[in-house]
């Protein structure tokens, strides 16, 4: 049984009710969100903050700043748990997606604040029990 889920290299996934490569464990650990609880010991490490820009995997970084202009741009703060395109957009699985994504982490490094960042926590918590 090959165990090596993205042998051929990275892939996006659009839904994860369809992904062939999730277990139902899996599937149960992304719908809660359990998936995310490492994250607060980046947080704790100073290494991301609670709010900003979501980080999104290296193996796709270079090909999004090579196809979407101004993308490195949203490295200019810090990435976060939770961000404005978080909870304005859906799961990004493409490179249109990224692009629509980007306007919203500008938008979001443009206009924080703590009020700003205090109104992504709430809408992040509202989403996750509404999910």
């Amino acid at each position: 049984m090959d165990t090596d889920a993205e042998k051929n290299g990275a892939v996006w996934t659009e839904d994860n009710k369809k992904d062939p490569r999730l277990t139902p464990i899996g599937r149960f650990i992304r719908r809660t969100h359990l998936d995310e609880i490492p994250q607060l010991i980046n947080i704790l490490r100073g290494d991301i903050s609670f709010v900003g820009p979501r980080p999104e995997r290296p193996e796709f970084i270079n090909k999004l700043k090579k196809d979407i202009l101004y993308y490195d741009l949203r490295h200019s703060v810090k990435a976060g748990l939770t961000g404005w395109a978080q909870v304005n957009y859906k799961y990004g699985a493409s490179i249109d997606d990224a692009r629509e994504k980007l306007k919203y982490d500008f938008y979001y490094i443009k206009n924080r604040n703590i009020f700003f960042d205090i109104l992504i926590i709430l809408k992040t918590i509202a989403k996750i029990f509404t999910y």
